[in-house]
């Protein structure tokens, strides 16, 4: 891990309990976008779940403890979504599209520290791949509590 994101990571660590479900503003590509945060292995693990809808450039922020290889599902979630995995550089490692209230696991290709939900088709709408960047500034208050579990977890 980079040394901004073990400090990020840090810094996520001592907030993490009072970021978890706020809102902030990041930058995907050249768009700006407002982000649910989810830093908890509670939060991760409820996700999207029961939602009927997300607003224009809004989204879910999953921020893991370490870098590491994820898997995300759609368990009781309704929106189509696609996933960005994300470095600790926030550089995009790759994007998985995800069908509606599907148990069907969806990989980080390499070691990810965040992945970003958006609706589905957002990231190729916006012409983000692989290799872009996601500026999160506001990050440098939050990370998770102390124990990481990874949101989805094998049927």
């Amino acid at each position: 891990m980079s040394l901004s994101g073990n400090v990020l990571a840090l810094l996520l660590l001592h907030a993490g309990c009072a970021l978890a479900g706020s809102e902030i503003a990041i930058t995907v590509g050249k768009i700006h976008v407002v982000a649910e945060t989810a830093v908890t292995p509670q939060a991760r693990e409820k996700g999207l779940m029961g939602r009927k809808s997300l607003a224009k450039n809004h989204g879910m922020l999953f921020v893991f403890q370490k870098p590491d290889y994820y898997r995300m599902w759609m368990r009781d979630t309704s929106i189509p979504l696609s996933v960005a995995f994300l470095d600790d550089k926030g550089r995009v490692v790759n994007i998985e599209d995800m069908a509606p209230l599907s148990l069907e696991l969806h990989s980080s290709a390499g070691q990810a520290l965040y992945a970003l939900e958006m609706d589905r088709g957002w990231f190729s709408a916006h012409h983000v791949g692989t290799g872009s960047l996601v500026i999160m500034p506001s990050l440098r208050a939050v990370e998770e509590p102390a124990s990481d579990s990874i949101r989805s977890v094998s049927p």
